[in-house]
């Protein structure tokens, strides 16, 4: 299949896989894939001291019989003051298991259905080559791309100082490269706009 490229001198296409870009939505599989993300997130740093973690009661505060207290052997008990939890926590990763499959399928799904709804914008890479990084400018740019949405997010080749600080002023615009992608980043933004080059490299890690 071709998708249009808009932002060159000249009306062109690009020639894309149609197993990429043409691919069924799975709906559950998009869900669980950008579920495992949000949670993986999540920092999972609580932790406490468990008794053997607090430092200090090595020793036995007093003897065991005669003293008419009860048993002690160690000042760090759970039941002390300054002692350790019972059942501490530790920390934990809330990571659920993604493997290739899942997430290759999942990128071409969100990506085949974002060309359905023509949500996708291919450009010349010429187009987001700015000569300084100005906001304004990248606001001139996308204008002239004809791409009207709420939020848009920008996906290039490679990082690009210019354009990340012309877009770092837009609250609604963001940007990133092909390393940097990620299946929420997709769903997040009412339209996507992606270089020729970056589309090529995404259908090359999704083949």
């Amino acid at each position: 299949m071709r998708l249009p490229v808009v932002g060159g001198a000249a009306a062109t296409e690009l020639e894309v896989a149609e197993a990429t870009f043409a691919s069924a939505f799975n709906e559950p599989l998009v869900h669980q894939v950008v579920v495992s993300y949000l949670a993986a997130s999540r920092a999972g740093t609580k932790a406490q001291k468990s008794r053997a973690a607090v430092r200090g009661g090595g020793r036995k505060p007093w003897k065991q019989k005669g003293s008419g207290r009860a048993r002690a052997g160690s000042t760090r008990s759970p039941l002390w003051r300054g002692g350790g939890k019972i059942f501490a926590a530790r920390p934990r990763s809330f990571d659920p298991k993604v493997n290739r499959k899942m997430y290759r399928g999942a990128m071409r799904a969100i990506l085949a259905e974002l060309v359905r709804q023509k949500k996708l914008t291919v450009l010349d890479p010429g187009a987001v080559a700015l000569s300084a990084p100005k906001t304004r400018e990248l606001v001139g740019r996308i204008r002239s791309w004809g791409v009207e949405a709420m939020s848009l997010l920008l996906v290039v080749e490679a990082h690009d100082e210019r354009l990340a600080l012309a877009a770092r002023n837009l609250p609604d615009v963001d940007v990133c490269s092909v390393e940097a992608l990620d299946p929420v980043r997709l769903v997040n933004f009412e339209a996507i706009a992606m270089t020729a080059p970056a589309l090529k490299k995404i259908e090359e890690a999704l083949a």
